[in-house]
């Protein structure tokens, strides 16, 4: 019988001492992630975990009403979002990094020239990147060292447009080079594109129609769509609903995004509408009731897959043009 009695107690004791292990192993985590999140990275680290961070998967919803009781509860306990990966940004640790500083690679300051300049009197179109270094998977280029981005993009739009009678101009001046010598960082990128939108306005007072090629970088499967045995690019529209007057740039928008899909069922994925927190939510499409922002394939996508949208896209924009 005392064996028995000594068992139960040492049964309990043993109970106790994992509760109290795994209470000190909680409180620990908390204590120490509260002591952490005193230290803030340097300023050119945060520049770089924003430019990483910059080209966000368009499906990701801001909403946080549908999360977790437990989500909710370790939220308000660290002081993190740990589901929103922009709120490390505000609350970062001391010895993540190898070094004290993360210093960013240099921005290339030198832009694709167009191959076929044309003199223009009285444009109708301006293309332009508010991210020239956007990249395309290098295939069909790598021989000769050339990675394909966004700028090629626009001088095959250009030429399908030009060989439908209209006069365009694309943007050549270095936005990193500019953001660079104005101090701004990444996020900055769209006061640049703005400046020169406002001097080609200048300059060409007949411009009308301003088009932001971008390239989306989520996955190749999202990006890409295979009809028979061709694969096209897809292409994403954004819209900006903190201008006040976004509608007319929706309206028109969803021309195009319904003409690529008259053409090609799937092809466009639709209009993709941003505003508050954490986005930039105008766009520069303040500047016109006519600017559209366009995400043109993925980081996986190939030129040639770029090349076969481009050209339903000029398609379209003719069409939709013709009836404006």
């Amino acid at each position: 019988m005392k064996k028995k009695f000594i068992a139960k107690k040492s049964k309990k004791r043993m109970h106790l001492k994992w509760l109290a292990f795994g209470a000190v192993a909680i409180l620990s985590c908390i204590f120490t992630i509260k002591i952490l999140a005193h230290f803030t990275l340097k300023t050119s680290q945060e520049d770089f975990l924003r430019f990483l961070l910059e080209n966000q998967n368009a499906f990701v919803k801001n909403s946080r009403s549908n999360y977790s009781y437990f989500h909710q509860l370790m939220t308000k306990i660290i002081d993190l979002d740990i589901t929103d990966p922009l709120s490390i940004l505000n609350t970062n640790y001391k010895g993540m990094t190898s070094s004290d500083e993360i210093k960013e690679e240099p921005e290339a300051t030198t832009t694709l020239k167009d191959p076929n300049p044309k003199e223009v009197e009285e444009p109708t179109i301006y293309i332009y990147n508010t991210h020239q270094t956007e990249e395309y998977k290098a295939t069909s280029f790598a021989e000769y060292n050339v990675q394909p981005n966004v700028m090629m993009a626009n001088y095959i739009l250009k030429e399908e447009l030009e060989k439908r009678g209209y006069q365009v101009v694309v943007e050549e001046n270095s936005v990193a080079a500019l953001r660079t010598s104005l101090g701004l960082n990444y996020a900055g990128s769209y006061q640049v594109t703005k400046q020169f939108m406002e001097q080609a306005k200048q300059k060409y007072p007949s411009l009308k129609y301003f088009i932001d090629l971008h390239r989306d970088s989520i996955s190749y499967d999202k990006t890409t769509l295979q009809v028979n045995d061709t694969s096209y690019a897809k292409i994403l529209f954004i819209v900006g609903l903190e201008n006040p007057n976004y509608q007319e740039n929706l309206d028109f928008t969803t021309k195009i995004a319904d003409g690529l899909n008259q053409k090609i069922d799937g092809l466009s994925k639709g209009i993709y509408k941003k505003e508050g927190a954490g986005v930039n939510g105008v766009y520069n499409q303040d500047f016109s009731n006519r600017t559209i922002l366009v995400e043109l394939g993925g980081m996986d996508n190939t030129i040639d897959e770029v090349y076969r949208t481009t050209l339903l896209l000029g398609e379209v924009l003719d069409e939709v043009i013709q009836n404006d």
